[in-house]
């Protein structure tokens, strides 16, 4: 169990820098667990898989995207999201704030879909040198959260990103290409992600960006 008051930004980015990061049981839970699963979630970027279906509906996507205009709004969407198979959430207030503050200063994102000016889906997640760790997504309009997945991974593929972690495997993301690899493997990944440098005309904004 993690002592939430005491998580600084520095120690929750090094959590992730090690292979660990933080979920709840339950949206209305008071404790934050780590968690660095066996076999862990991964999209290669190089081999991400758009279904033609999808593929159809981006040719005249009615949706605008932005990027980090709305990280709160896409976060609690995130955790108040439920559905037939899943009635609750592991996102809950503590997991909110921290990454709210996160985002504040620069290293948690947000992929915003729009429809008539209306927030219709989105994700958000973190990143670190050439490694996105994706957290959460949602949809409240057809094929609003897979059009921000695809919105992301242009631009991490535009960045020269080598890792996007799903830290785990689910339907949703079979389709995209989602694999599971060893925790072993995981971390030679995530060891490479982080002393790549992604470029910095199109990555995300880092903490030491807005410091310097």
């Amino acid at each position: 169990m993690a002592d939430v008051a005491a998580i600084s930004m520095a120690e929750l980015l090094d959590a992730y820098r090690s292979g660990y990061f933080p979920m709840a049981d339950s949206r209305d839970a008071a404790e934050l667990y780590w968690y660095m699963p066996e076999m862990r979630g991964v999209i290669p970027l190089e081999h991400f898989h758009v279904p033609h279906s999808l593929q159809k509906f981006l040719r005249q996507c009615p949706y605008t995207i932005t990027i980090d205009t709305a990280f709160e709004r896409v976060i609690r969407a995130c955790a108040d999201s439920k559905t037939e198979k899943r009635q609750d959430t592991w996102i809950n207030d503590t997991i909110i704030a921290l990454y709210c503050q996160l985002a504040a200063e620069g290293s948690a994102h947000s992929v915003e879909v729009w429809e008539n000016n209306i927030l219709a889906g989105g994700l958000y997640g973190v990143s670190i040198g050439g490694a996105f760790f994706g957290e959460s997504m949602f949809s409240l309009a057809a094929n609003a959260s897979k059009v921000a997945l695809v919105h992301l991974v242009e631009r991490l593929r535009k960045a020269g990103y080598v890792l996007l972690d799903t830290q785990y495997v689910n339907d949703h993301l079979l389709q995209f290409g989602v694999m599971e690899i060893p925790k072993k493997d995981y971390l030679e990944c995530l060891s490479k992600a982080l002393n790549t440098s992604p470029n910095p005309s199109t990555r995300f904004l880092t903490v030491s960006d807005i410091k310097s």
